[in-house]
């Protein structure tokens, strides 16, 4: 082996060197940084003097020197701006160190305040802050690396490197990284000139292959480190030229030769990126050719390496954090069953997504069920709950971790007092938490003692907790967590069950219905099933009759269970002691009902008459308003008519609005009102229009309500779109064979803004509803299947969600030109987003307002913590939860309010005589008593023309058929 022969023995001198070079070949890291790790002796000071020694022509000042001396006048200034920017530092310093005393929890805070420790070089204050941190939060690889080559400089004597081994230790417990292990492993190579220095090293180098040989990218740095490191000892042990090998110095190398095959086995076995460069140089080194058992190996490892191709292409192709590539990467994997697999995927994907708190709980639930290593499943649910300590689910499977592994009791409870701290944000949550804990205390309890230290503990803790859920989180949250009183109730059951002591569980239930608990039929029938199985029957009566006298939402149910209860136990007194009081608590609880009742009925017609009322005056101050305003009559109006002219077929209908506004601005232009010239409007003869409002009409084609399978409905397009008919063709001609495009006109022969695409496929008309919400001339454009109601009553047009939804925020406050990509570029560093919606107006203005969608509900808590109060183009913008206010026609309620009535309608120049309201009469009558909205759509109240407010039968759900239909008879 040629190569073997190459390698120099290693020299007396040389022991303090960082080793025999693995770094070159290991990861490409830089090659000054290993000087750095040799510690004392790597380098001599005979090269730091040749450093300095100066050269000859530095000896005596050139004719160019007098230039730069110059130039270091000016250098004043320029020492003066630093002594200002030091100063700046200083305070800021100081500044984030009050904030840290006050917040600790402060994340950005103390990266600020490591970033200018680092800057000014304050190394004491800085190792402090680092150690704060860390102890607070897991830091990152960028973290850890930055803070483990500021040691390794400042590494000068022997007990100073132990020190870096210890950090060293810290920093692979946070994060399962390639990175930090190369480091560590090559810094060792820097003390195998030490006692027992090479063992070290080997023990480290194998303990980086078992944390993430694996890796199927970055492994392969560390399998190809270890191999360099035991070829260049076996490189050492090469005989000179000239000298006889003994015994012993074979048997050493032969153990060294075996060290480096097996190296060589284990890597080819593992399916990693670039195994056919590793297989030939194995080939190369070995000489020979490899057995068959070698073979075999290799190509399984490249089967499975082809079969995970797919998914280190898709997570290199994918942006950060990657999760949706890793679980489909931890699917394939625990679907193949392989542990040590499962687990690097598993870490990997955790490294990326650290605050995903539901990828810490698949892993730690794997490891629970499957792996069982007690140091790996415990050490999981640590860093899992230091990286979502908010996550009360995480801290609860740690602590049943804890209890399954038989961990001390101190650290369970050492544990459980640092989840106290971790700030969960609902109250519910340290309920769940003292449950998880006090279920842990019960287990260490043997009942088969009257007394114990570990009984004594448990109702110490039982009540402890009640404290605190009363005292520390009802001021929080300003509510109970715990208004049902579990805890109190399962600490009364084992009171009775186990400790046999009814006398205490009855106390305890004494309390629960203090609580405001009486009034609950359930309470009471749980107690009075506890006072059944451990009680006797006088507590079992007695409490029946207190449930009667004070229960107020189901006394049926226990009057029913108390008159069962006499059948069986009681005497005839007993019994109608029972009926007695039975039939006097639900006779007053009818009278009770009939009172409420009338009232409220009472308080429907109260609505009813205000609502008639005020639609009364309404119409009164419209004639009033409408008599004041007639146009007057006689000689004005004839003098109008020799001004203007007579018109032509002067209609006996009003004209509409539109057609005033037309013949206005004709007239204008004519007479050159608008100060230019302009080419005359042409003005269609009344008659004109109508004829050309009559052959509309003709021509227009009702919908099939046969092929609405076949059918979109498009709305809210533009009444002044060019050619209608021709432009919907080309937008949905892509989706299929069109058979028709039926138009909705007006009267007068005017587009209505929306219309009928009918296809030859069904296929087209469903992926047409695609192109919903779509912006065609500045407007979203609307696209829903036609479907008849009447026939499909269940058929339900897609509506944004109303109700909360935690994983959405709700954006205010946006500037006007704020765009997707401003938002997404905003939101993205807190999590994956789904989507992003901002929300317009009818004709495609914006409102300022925004929806944007993550994965989960953690993340858009985050970003709710971060974004809220943040500046957006100069504007403050809030952010909260997507909880948007009930809509007032979802309101269910037994009167009618004034909220039901459709708000007016108004056109593009406000509140005028010439708009016309766009809502049907029939829409905006007052709707009856005890009316429900449907889809928008109201029960109707008719009224005739004399003002009568007789009731009629409920209108028919119209569909948009019907409603096409009714406007083209106006």
């Amino acid at each position: 082996m040629a190569s073997e022969a190459a390698e120099p023995p290693m020299e007396p001198g040389d022991k303090e060197r960082d080793g025999p070079g693995p770094g070159d070949r290991a990861g490409g890291k830089d090659r000054d940084r290993d000087r750095d790790r040799a510690g004392p002796g790597g380098s001599s000071g005979e090269e730091e003097e040749e450093e300095m020694e100066p050269e000859p022509g530095d000896e005596e000042m050139g004719p160019g020197d007098g230039a730069e001396a110059e130039a270091d006048s000016g250098s004043g200034e320029e020492m003066d701006d630093s002594s200002d920017d030091e100063q700046e530092n200083e305070a800021e310093i100081q500044r984030l160190e009050e904030q840290l005393s006050i917040s600790a929890y402060d994340y950005n805070c103390h990266i600020d305040l490591i970033k200018l420790l680092r800057q000014e070089g304050e190394l004491v204050k800085l190792r402090c802050a680092r150690q704060k941190m860390s102890e607070l939060f897991p830091l990152t690889e960028e973290l850890w690396l930055d803070w483990l080559k500021d040691e390794i400089r400042m590494a000068e004597k022997p007990h100073d490197r132990e020190k870096v081994y210890e950090l060293f230790e810290k920093a692979i417990k946070d994060y399962i990284c390639p990175e930090i292990w190369l480091e560590y492993a090559q810094y060792s190579i820097g003390g195998i000139g030490l006692q027992g220095g090479i063992e070290r090293a080997r023990e480290i180098f194998d303990r980086a292959l078992t944390a993430v040989g694996l890796h199927m990218t970055k492994g392969v740095a560390i399998w190809e480190a270890f191999r360099e490191f035991e070829n260049a000892i076996l490189g050492t042990m090469q005989a000179l030229p000239g000298t006889i090998v003994t015994p012993d110095q074979q048997e050493a190398m032969n153990k060294q030769l075996d060290r480096v095959h097996a190296l060589f086995k284990r890597q080819l076995a593992i399916p990693l990126l670039d195994m056919e460069s590793t297989y030939a140089e194995y080939e190369e080194w070995a000489d020979e050719v490899l057995n068959e058992s070698v073979k075999q190996f290799y190509k399984k490892a490249l089967q499975q390496l082809e079969q995970r191709k797919p998914f280190e292409e898709a997570l290199l192709a994918a942006d950060p954090p990657k999760l949706a590539e890793y679980q489909a990467y931890i699917d394939f994997e625990v679907k193949d069953g392989d542990p040590a697999r499962i687990q690097i995927t598993f870490e990997r994907a955790l490294s990326e997504n650290c605050l995903v708190p539901e990828l810490w709980a698949r892993y730690t639930m794997y490891l629970d069920r499957k792996l069982k290593i007690k140091d790996v499943v415990l050490s999981a649910h640590e860093r899992a709950v230091r990286n979502c300590p908010w996550i009360v689910g995480l801290w609860k499977r740690y602590i049943l971790a804890l209890e399954r592994h038989q961990v001390e009791h101190k650290i369970v409870t050492d544990t459980f007092e640092k989840a106290l701290n971790a700030g969960f944000i609902q109250a519910t949550d340290y309920v769940e938490l003292w449950q998880a804990f006090l279920d842990y205390l019960r287990r260490r309890v043997n009942f088969s003692e009257d007394s114990s230290k570990e009984l004594e503990e448990l109702r110490s803790a039982y009540s402890h907790g009640v404290d605190y859920l009363k005292q520390d989180i009802e001021q929080r949250f300003s509510e109970s967590g715990d208004p049902s009183c579990t805890i109190l109730q399962n600490w009364a059951r084992i009171e009775a069950r186990l400790c046999r002591n009814m006398q205490k569980a009855r106390e305890l239930w004494d309390r629960i219905m203090t609580k405001g608990n009486a009034k609950y039929a359930n309470m009471w029938l749980e107690y009075f099933n506890l006072e059944r199985a451990h009680g006797d029957p006088q507590h079992c009566r007695k409490a029946l009759h207190r449930a009667v006298q004070c229960t107020t939402d189901y006394p049926e149910h226990v009057s029913e269970v108390l008159l069962t209860f006499e059948r069986v136990e009681g005497s005839l007194e007993d019994w109608d002691l029972a009926v007695e009081k039975t039939e006097t608590r639900m006779n007053h609880i009818n009278e009770w009902r009939a009172k409420a009742a009338l009232k409220e009925a009472l308080q429907t017609k109260q609505e009813e008459e205000k609502n008639i009322q005020r639609k009364k005056d309404r119409s009164e101050k419209k004639a009033a308003k409408k008599a004041q305003k007639q146009p007057m009559t006689g000689d004005k109006r004839k003098a109008d008519e020799e001004e203007w002219g007579a018109l032509p077929d002067k209609p006996n209908k009003k004209r509409r609005a539109g057609e005033l506004e037309e013949t206005e601005e004709a007239m204008a232009t004519e007479c050159g009102l608008f100060g230019r010239k302009g080419i005359a409007k042409t003005v269609e003869a009344p008659a004109q229009q109508k004829q050309k409002a009559v052959i509309a009409t003709r021509n227009k084609v009702l919908h099939d309500n046969s092929k609405d399978d076949l059918t979109v409905f498009v709305s809210n397009l533009a009444y002044s779109m060019p050619d209608p008919e021709d432009k919907i063709k080309e937008i949905f001609a892509s989706f299929g064979q069109i058979a028709d495009i039926r138009l909705v006109y007006s009267n007068r022969g005017l587009f209505r803004g929306y219309c009928y695409v009918e296809f030859k496929e069904k296929a087209s008309a469903l992926n047409a509803l695609k192109l919903d919400r779509q912006e065609l001339e500045g407007r979203p454009m609307f696209i829903s299947p036609c479907v008849d109601k009447t026939k499909n009553p269940e058929f339900k047009v897609f509506r944004y969600s109303s109700s909360l939804e935690k994983h959405k925020i709700f954006i205010s406050g946006l500037p006007f030109s704020c765009t997707r990509e401003d938002l997404e570029e905003l939101c993205k560093e807190h999590g994956n987003l789904k989507e992003i919606r901002l929300v317009t107006n009818r004709s495609g203005k914006p409102k300022g307002l925004a929806y944007v969608e993550f994965e989960n509900e953690t993340q858009a808590s985050l970003a709710v913590l971060k974004l809220d109060g943040a500046v957006l183009k100069d504007h403050t913008i809030s952010v909260a939860i997507s909880n948007p206010p009930q809509r007032k026609g979802n309101v269910e309620t037994g009167r009618t309010s004034g909220s039901f009535l459709p708000r007016q309608v108004y056109g593009a120049r406000g509140k005028g005589r010439t708009q016309l309201s766009l809502v049907p009469r029939a829409l905006q009558r007052l709707p009856a008593p005890g009316t429900s909205t449907e889809n928008g759509t109201l029960k109707e109240q008719d009224d005739n023309a004399k003002g009568d407010s007789t009731r009629a039968a409920d209108m028919k759900k119209m569909t948009n058929a019907d409603f096409a239909k009714m406007l083209l008879r106006k």
